[in-house]
């Protein structure tokens, strides 16, 4: 179910200028990331890219296909994946544009998931007052 090495190779070679594209197994898939963000996933040698509510409309083409799912418990459980179509293979300038709209996505819901930054602490530069027990 993992991407197979050639094909792991292809995405690299396509989506190189993103950034630095990197592939990590994932629960019998294969995720594709782009410096440390996880864009798409890769299973069957099928590319599915990150959707979310600001680029669907971007996508639309590839809802035809199902999105990407897994089985728990007897339900299917749709993730936020879309299949890319495989005229795109053919053109990668459109296949690099859509990569960079899931990798904002991917971005998004990377930023949302770390929350808001914790405040910062303040530093002490001299030991605290010791008190005087009597």
């Amino acid at each position: 179910m993992v991407a197979s090495p050639a094909f792991a190779e292809f995405l690299r070679e396509q989506l190189a200028p993103l950034g630095r594209i990197t592939m990590r197994r994932m629960f019998g898939k294969t995720g594709v990331f782009c410096d440390g963000v996880m864009l798409g996933m890769v299973t069957d040698n099928t590319f599915y890219m990150r959707v979310d509510d600001q680029n669907r409309e971007t996508f639309k083409e590839a809802a035809a296909s199902p999105p990407l799912h897994y089985a728990k418990q007897g339900v299917t459980i749709d993730l936020a994946f879309w299949r890319v179509p495989e005229r795109l293979f053919d053109e990668p300038d459109e296949l690099v544009v859509w990569a960079q709209v899931a990798l904002a996505a991917a971005r998004r819901v990377a930023a949302k998931r770390a929350g808001p930054a914790a405040p910062a602490r303040k530093s002490r530069t001299s030991p605290p007052k010791r008190r005087n027990s009597s």
